[in-house]
């Protein structure tokens, strides 16, 4: 018999063997859900809306809390504002676990910060809060960078004359040279080859995990990984940003000066040796490859991707710019720098920009996380490892806090007297002990990137507002705008 008809055939029978037996019952009491089948889960209540459509139907019949099996292994879902809340913040220790999100887990294999656990993850967490606030987050420097960096900006904007053009890797400069001065100690020119390299490597991958293909891949990754598809992909695309990283922490090892630490590799190759003598330090060469990856991937495509839809937003609804700028006139005027001092001054912009990020709904299923122990939640015991996923979208897009959830509408911050009105349901950036590392720097890079932008420019679009589609290329683990031109006329 051929080897591969032998594994058909293998395959075969294991599967009636399932059916015979039945599906194998999940340890603990979890939330209920619909009934999955052996070998596929509820892969058959998916569609090719991805996960959030198809969990938005689940919910209307198993409530906020339900189940999901993806392929074999059972998966919680936090649907809305009181139920993330309540696990993320209300038990935070609890479910401070971090799930694994299979595309990428060959890349990242539980190092560096953001998909560690346990004593590597928070001396990762520690460390690396404490260096990027010593380089610039929250301080008056990180201003001065972005500050300058926007004018570099504004410059290649004049030189474009009001022509349309595709703002993806512009934007996507921006916000890279920010945490690339922090990681690296350097910004880079925007025509510079091998940064534009990079870019287009990070915006590819982030496209390709957003894909419904990586969506499925999430429920057979244990069979698909052995054929061609995307996650191969995004391996070689990742391990191409590892191989420049670890080229520049060999640049950063040849120069190093103990005295004057330039960065953040610099201050890890510090940490580094001063442990060396530790055999269960977690200051290793993977864990800074990794930190390095991580950092550079969420601190370039976050904020990238929601100024690209906020812009799109302002083209369809220019009322908004137009507001946006009558308040930059009044508060900043046109011959000085946006500061973020002007940010309490100016709650429409402030609302806007806020607005941006909740319709944008950036990572709307939320990056996964996983009880570290045994946890009774609303009369459910989940058993310790059990993957969790707070629907970040499902918040975003609360009735009960967002009076038109669906539809873009700046007032959904803003009180009866126009000034700033804060929400519990606003939670872009995740909540708890796993919440994102560079809010503060996004929040910062938002505020000053786009006022600075409608402080010099007006913007349009070759098609007419009524006609520009804000539907998401993609729409997975993370949500990808749609391609689109844009014109920067000089104010």
């Amino acid at each position: 018999m051929e080897p591969s008809v032998l594994l058909l055939f293998a395959l075969l029978v294991g599967f009636v063997l399932l059916l015979v037996r039945g599906y194998p019952k999940a340890r603990g009491h979890l939330p209920p859900g619909p009934r999955p089948l052996p070998l596929l889960g509820n892969l058959l209540q998916m569609d090719r809306g991805g996960f959030h459509n198809s969990f938005r139907r689940i919910r209307e019949k198993y409530g906020d809390v339900f189940t999901v099996y993806l392929g074999p292994r059972p998966v919680v879902m936090l649907y809305g504002t009181e139920a993330i809340r309540e696990a993320l913040v209300d038990q935070a220790e609890a479910f401070s676990g971090r799930a694994p999100v299979a595309v990428v887990k060959p890349v990242f294999r539980d190092y560096g910060v953001i998909f560690s656990n346990g004593e590597r993850w928070k001396a990762l967490r520690r460390f690396s809060l404490a260096t990027m606030r010593d380089f610039g987050m929250g301080k008056r420097s990180v201003e001065e960078r972005i500050q300058e960096e926007a004018q570099c900006l504004v410059e290649e904007f004049r030189k474009s004359q009001g022509a349309p053009l595709d703002p993806t890797f512009l934007f996507q400069s921006i916000t890279a040279n920010i945490i690339c001065s922090i990681v690296f100690g350097e910004r880079f020119d925007y025509k510079d080859r091998q940064f534009l390299r990079l870019l287009n490597l990070i915006y590819q991958t982030f496209s390709l995990s957003s894909s419904f293909s990586s969506q499925v891949f999430e429920f057979f990754a244990s069979f698909l990984k052995y054929l061609p598809g995307a996650h191969r992909q995004i391996f070689r695309n990742m391990q191409e940003v590892l191989n420049y990283i670890g080229q520049s922490v060999k640049k950063h090892q040849a120069t190093l000066d103990p005295s004057h630490p330039r960065d953040f590799i610099d201050t890890y190759l510090l940490r580094m040796e001063k442990e060396k003598s530790n055999q269960h330090t977690e200051f290793h060469h993977e864990n800074l490859l990794i930190s390095v990856l991580s950092l550079f991937f969420a601190g370039t495509e976050t904020s990238s991707t929601t100024l690209r839809y906020g812009f799109l937003l302002m083209l369809k609804y220019p009322h908004v710019a137009e507001k946006v700028q009558k308040e930059i006139d009044q508060v900043i005027g046109s011959h000085r720098l946006p500061s973020l001092d002007d940010r309490t001054k100016m709650p429409y912009t402030d609302a806007v920009i806020h607005e941006i990020q909740r319709f944008s709904d950036l990572i709307p299923v939320g990056v996964p996380h996983k009880v570290i122990k045994d946890t009774l939640f609303r009369g459910y015991l989940l058993p310790k490892n059990t993957e969790v996923y707070p629907i970040l979208s499902s918040a975003l897009h609360d009735p009960q806090y967002f009076e038109q959830p669906d539809t873009f509408n700046p007032d959904h911050f803003l009180d009866a007297k126009g000034a700033l009105k804060k929400s519990e349901a606003f939670m872009p950036f995740s909540l708890g002990k796993r919440m994102c590392l560079g809010e503060g720097i996004a929040r910062n890079e938002l505020f000053l990137f786009f006022t600075t932008i409608l402080q010099n420019f007006s913007v349009s679009s070759p098609v007419a507002p009524k006609d520009i589609d804000l539907s998401p290329k993609e729409s997975g683990f993370g949500t990808v705008p749609p391609k689109y031109q844009i014109c920067f006329l000089a104010r």
